[in-house]
């Protein structure tokens, strides 16, 4: 397990949209990132514009080799200075996509930051 001070995290470039569709199985479209199904509904994480409507979130990615299902403790790792704020996880093979709400963003840097990680923020959202 790698210690909670040594991750590489680095901003997403995107910024994304979390639906909940309680009654669907599948979105009616394409443009959608990640999927989770749920016996409450399908789970709906979307690419989103600077300009779209609703609550928007940006990602944090360990961005060291390494991870994987098989890295424990990196997700806790990033999970708990941002105990104090809502936060959503979508998993790949390789690592885990941590949203925080965009107008948190700063403040998950800094918390992150503040735990010992290194944040390359060259992404981060205005504002």
């Amino acid at each position: 397990m790698r210690s909670a001070g040594s991750l590489r995290l680095s901003v997403v470039p995107s910024v994304f949209a979390v639906e909940h569709l309680p009654h669907a199985t599948f979105p009616e479209d394409d443009e959608w990132v990640a999927l989770v199904r749920a016996p409450e509904g399908l789970t709906v994480v979307r690419e989103t514009w600077p300009t779209g409507a609703g609550e928007r979130w940006v990602g944090f990615y360990a961005t060291q080799p390494g991870t994987g299902p098989g890295a424990a403790g990196v997700l806790l790792a990033m999970l708990e200075p941002l105990e104090e704020m809502p936060a959503f996880v979508a998993s790949t093979y390789h690592a885990d996509l941590v949203l925080v709400p965009e107008h948190r963003a700063k403040e998950a840097v800094a918390a992150l930051e503040h735990a010992g990680h290194r944040v390359d923020t060259r992404h981060l959202p205005a504002g």
